[in-house]
Parts: C-alpha cells; sequence; structure tokens
C-alpha cells in the first residue's frame, strides 16, 4: 500500500491536471451559457424580450379569413383545408395591418408546390407525391389543378371549385 503514495507527485499532477479541467470547465461555462438558461426547463428566460422587439410578420389564419372567407370555402374538404395561409403566401402580417400599403402575392405554383409534393421517401406514403418533371413536365400545378382544393379537376364547375375553374382566378363580369 505504501507503494502507491510513493508515486505521489505523478497522483498529484493528475490531481492538478484534474482540477485546472474543472476550473476551465467553470469558466467556459460562466461565458457561454447565457443567464437565464434553464430557468424554464431547457429555454433561456430572455428569449421572449428578444423576440418581442422584431416586428410581427405573420398574421393567422384568423386575420387572413376576416377579410377572405371564400378563400376558407374553396379549400373546405380539399387537401388543402388544413394548409394555413401563410404556408404558401408568405408572411402576410404586414397586408393584415393595412392591405392598401402591402399587397399579397399570389404564388408561383412550379416551385412552391414540389416543396411539400416532391416524391420523398421520408414522406408518409399516402401523402400525394409527385415526380414533377415526369407528371407535369414545364407546366405549372395550377393549370390542371385548383390551389384550394388541388384533387378537383378542371372541368368541374366553378361553384363546387370554389370559384376556380383549371387553377384560373374566378371571373368577374
Amino acid at each position: 500500500m505504501g507503494r502507491i503514495f510513493g508515486h505521489r507527485e505523478h497522483l498529484v499532477r493528475v490531481a492538478g491536471l484534474f482540477l485546472a479541467g474543472i476550473v476551465v470547465f467553470v469558466v467556459l461555462q460562466a461565458l457561454l451559457i447565457p443567464e437565464g438558461f434553464g430557468r424554464y426547463g431547457h429555454y433561456r428566460a430572455g428569449a421572449l424580450d428578444d423576440a418581442r422587439v422584431h416586428p410581427v410578420a405573420y398574421a393567422g389564419r384568423a386575420a387572413c379569413l376576416e377579410c377572405h372567407p371564400d378563400a376558407a370555402e374553396a379549400a373546405k374538404g380539399g387537401g388543402h383545408a388544413g394548409v394555413r395561409c401563410e404556408a404558401c403566401h408568405g408572411a402576410l402580417g404586414a397586408h393584415a395591418a393595412d392591405p392598401t400599403a402591402a399587397k399579397a402575392q399570389k404564388p408561383d405554383a412550379a416551385p412552391l408546390c414540389v416543396r411539400c409534393h416532391q416524391a420523398n421517401v421520408a414522406r408518409p406514403a399516402g401523402f400525394p407525391q409527385k415526380d414533377r418533371a415526369e407528371h407535369a413536365g414545364d407546366e405549372p400545378c395550377t393549370s390542371c389543378h385548383v390551389a384550394h382544393k388541388p384533387g378537383i379537376p378542371p372541368d368541374v364547375p366553378a361553384s363546387v371549385s370554389g370559384g376556380r375553374v383549371g387553377g384560373e382566378e374566378p371571373k368577374t363580369p
């Protein structure tokens, strides 16, 4: 047993390295971990205050439907009934606050639709997936599908498809 303590210098060095490692860890933790982290679980307490300084970009579906109830009616029962407006039309907070100052943009269907519907083995088997080049070539999706109710073919009357025939906007007299 006395032989172990005969190597006292080695043990002191290892203990010193271990202690130095703990000191470095504590210092780095104090420098790198923000104040308030962990107060509410695995979150930083000040994150909500930091987020509040940014302007609101999204309006939410309720704000959209105040002025556009026809869009919800058009999507009712279709494949896009659960998709929120801003998922396709982008952030509309400024438009909802002042529709004359900020116009909502009609999305370009070609790159938009493939974000969700491009064939991908990671998506559920029942989810509509297409190889765009094979399915439509260079045609936009809205040349054959109604955007708010994509399962409706273009020859269905406008009254059923929410006023859109063949992916076009409703005709006004």
